[in-house]
């Protein structure tokens, strides 16, 4: 089988593209794609507990802190104690985070737009339901069960 004819081929190499366009339109205002999700991320009106983050986003605790400190760094952000939890972190936007945020939705909310009006909905109905249909694989280790079974006897 070619790396064309698998499915985390396809998922892989648009991701890639996804990732690329969003970073080239960042780099024009100075940031990056994982910057914009962060910002995308963290509730506008109450902040967002810095260990809710990663998992949210699905991102390990260690490439976050790295960005928030740089989003920090840029006034992106500011870090507030938790009232609900003595020992957290609340994750805060500044007024120039907020901008900045607002520019992250627009690209987002120009990408969705530009692909909804070149694919018809029942395409694009029928990608989410198989993404849907992967992830529920994945998260019920339907994919390697019989691997790990046999390694289990």
């Amino acid at each position: 089988m070619r790396p064309e004819e698998t499915i985390d081929f396809h998922v892989k190499y648009t991701w890639q593209n996804i990732s690329k366009m969003y970073n080239e339109w960042a780099s024009g205002f100075g940031g990056t794609m994982a910057v914009g999700f962060v910002l995308l991320n963290i509730d506008i009106e109450n902040g967002t507990p810095s260990t809710a983050l990663g998992p949210k986003m699905g991102m390990e605790s260690t490439s976050l802190s790295r960005i928030l400190k740089n989003m920090e760094e840029k006034e992106l952000i500011y870090r507030k104690p938790n009232p609900n939890d003595g020992r957290g972190v609340l994750i805060c936007l500044t007024p120039f985070g907020l901008e900045k945020r607002e520019d992250a939705k627009d690209a987002v909310l120009q990408f969705n737009n530009t692909v909804l009006g070149k694919i018809p909905k029942k395409d694009i109905e029928a990608f989410f339901r198989v993404t849907d249909k992967v992830n529920e694989l994945i998260n019920n280790k339907e994919i390697f069960l019989k691997h790990e079974e046999a390694n289990h006897k």
